[in-house]
């Protein structure tokens, strides 16, 4: 730690620690000492505490739509959720809906999506929300169908039915009532907010148990047909605390205010955010903006309103984030007058722009802002591992939580990850055969990803992640390339230049990359702000930057397995309709080269083309 800087603003952890036991096949098993603190009884139980200790507290706020700019902030209380959630559990159990008749959510995050969730969850009723991309991207509807069928919902619920129109139509719809908001498809939502409760909801609150099972939440299906992984009730209860019981006990008096766009068809947002949120009587304002070109205006605007105390988000959203902090002292104190904490996700945060982002900080308030990242996987609830101490190093996966045994078990040339605890699932939904693959033979779950030490001889400096175990491939040599490492690595050196790359070189004689550019530094690098992206790709500024960048990268990994010899820029940004990413950003490496197949011929064709950057 540079002791030069200023410090960092305190965010309150407990003392780092870990324990390890080394076993005689070579795995390592680690452990974190400090008990878990506050596991709520039940899902439910959160929203009747909060609704007593504190009413009048906000817990979900959205903008309401209108025609121009930025609406107005619609606000939900604890005592007014508390109240509405009761009376939509009475709505389903007067139509005997209970743990074998699941509810399926086709919308994004809104409060009612919110409401219908923890209603039906009060009912015994599981929840499966699906990404809208299932419904409005697809113009097949394959997996929307294959969801269907598997999860045999009852009811579905949307928050307008207009974008689903042409997706119901290829759905047998007997005998399942449909949900929303606007009213003009199916049941009004409204309707259910009016049904009185009664003694069956105190019945079915009382009936709750940690065994239920609270959602069917859908992996992303970029190599296949989705799986619909058992999230029980104790999963969610036991992880909405695990982070939380490595902050000091007096931090458990203050309330998280948050701004959040992540998707709640996804574990993180869906847990990590809402759940975890709700269980620490948090506010939650949900961010109708994006960390895309012409999606990050509204997040700028939310935050000149909303000063979190804890602010999340991927690399492409601080890329941006920084922009606007850098060049508006406003927004910037704003921003950092409450924040006690930032974390990202979905790719490691570059070297660079945490510097960029801290000096920003340090100008602003005179300290430095604490970066933290977790560890996880939608059949672990989600987090099982993350930074909890303050580190000038990106690119961490931390050291275990409270309440989940890691195991670093031998796999070819990687540790892989795998996880034992509360919080893991038990399975895939009507999958037999997969969730028998899923564990080993110690019942510890398979994560695919590879982990090693900063330190082996000091643990306690956490983990790094070590590629996926499946991503991996050999050059023609016969030389293995751990392809995740490698991606993060180079990333790291390329000046701000891409916000992810594919790496290349499946039997092949050497390394390329294929990047996914920021358009904002490249145009930055060349000096022309306003050159379209298919100029700004061949700037001879631009890749001279990033050969430069990638330069010293291999001067420091010289290595055939290491060395990135070739690179090229592609304009098309990474698809979700294609299955190439996720609604959270993370993108599928196998799927995106295996559909820029095209690129990977240009990358090595010889001689190589003007735009292909040859280090």
């Amino acid at each position: 730690m540079d002791m030069s800087k200023p410090p960092f603003r305190e965010p309150k952890y407990v003392e780092r620690k870990v324990e390890v036991e080394h076993k005689p096949d070579g795995s390592i098993i680690l452990r974190n000492p400090h008990p878990l603190r506050g596991v709520p009884e039940n899902l439910i139980a959160p929203f009747r505490r909060w609704a007593v200790e504190a009413p009048d507290r906000v817990w979900l706020g959205m903008r309401k739509p209108a025609k121009q700019g930025f609406g107005e902030w619609e606000l939900l209380t604890y005592k007014d959720a508390e109240r509405k959630i009761s009376a939509i559990a009475q709505a389903l159990l007067d139509r005997g809906l209970g743990q074998k008749t699941p509810l399926m959510i086709l919308s994004g995050n809104s409060i009612e999506h919110a409401l219908i969730t923890y209603g039906a969850m009060l009912a015994g009723v599981p929840v499966a929300p699906v990404s809208p991309s299932y419904s409005t991207i697809s113009s097949a509807f394959d997996k929307l169908e294959y969801v269907f069928e598997l999860i045999e919902p009852k009811m579905i619920f949307m928050q307008s039915g207009a974008p689903f129109e042409r997706a119901l139509g290829s759905l047998n719809l007997e005998g399942i009532e449909l949900v929303s908001v606007d009213g003009l498809h199916g049941t009004r939502f409204a309707d259910l907010l009016a049904t009185a409760p009664g003694q069956a909801v105190e019945e079915a609150y009382a009936r709750l148990n940690d065994d239920m099972v609270a959602k069917y939440m859908l992996t992303s299906g970029s190599t296949g047909m989705p799986k619909a992984v058992i999230m029980t009730a104790r999963m969610m209860c036991v992880n909405s605390v695990m982070p939380r019981s490595l902050t000091r006990p007096e931090e458990d008096n203050v309330p998280p205010v948050l701004l959040n766009w992540l998707p709640w068809n996804h574990c993180f947002g869906a847990n990590a955010i809402l759940n975890n949120n709700t269980v620490a009587g948090g506010t939650l304002y949900i961010d109708g903006g994006r960390p895309v070109p012409g999606g990050f205006a509204e997040t700028v605007q939310n935050l000149r309103e909303i000063a979190p105390t804890n602010f999340s988000s991927v690399p492409a959203g601080y890329n941006m984030l920084v922009d606007e902090l850098e060049k508006d002292d406003d927004l910037a104190r704003h921003f950092f007058s409450r924040l006690r904490t930032l974390a990202y996700g979905g790719a490691a945060l570059s070297q660079d722009l945490y510097e960029r982002i801290q000096q920003v900080a340090i100008r602003i308030t005179g300290e430095r802002i604490v970066f933290s990242s977790g560890y996880g996987a939608t059949e672990t609830a989600p987090t099982i591992m993350n930074v909890h101490w303050a580190t000038e190093r990106m690119g961490l996966i931390g050291l275990p939580l409270p309440g989940v045994e890691i195991k670093l078990a031998p796999v070819g040339q990687k540790l892989e990850v795998r996880a034992r605890g509360a919080c893991i699932t038990q399975g895939y939904l009507n999958n037999p055969v997969k969730t028998q693959e899923a564990y080993d033979e110690e019942g510890f779950y398979r994560l695919g990803d590879g982990a090693r030490f900063v330190d082996p001889e000091h643990p306690e400096e956490g983990l790094v992640f070590d590629g996926r175990v499946a991503e991996d491939f050999k050059l023609s040599t016969g030389t293995w390339v751990s392809a995740g490492k490698l991606r993060v690595d180079a990333l790291a050196f390329t000046n701000g230049l891409l916000q992810d790359a594919l790496v290349a070189g499946l039997d092949r004689d050497y390394i390329g990359i294929l990047g996914f550019p920021n358009l904002v530094a490249c145009r930055a690098a060349a000096g022309k702000p306003d050159l379209d992206a298919e100029d700004i790709v061949r700037h001879p500024a631009v890749l001279e930057s990033l050969a430069a960048g990638l330069r010293a990268h291999n001067k420091d990994n010289p290595g055939s397995s290491t060395r990135i010899e070739r690179a090229l820029l592609m304009v098309e940004a990474p698809s979700i309709g294609a299955g190439e990413l996720t609604d959270k950003g993370y993108i599928n490496q196998s799927v995106s080269l295996a559909r820029r197949a095209a690129l990977v011929e240009k990358l090595y064709a010889n001689p190589p083309g003007n735009d292909v950057v040859v280090v």
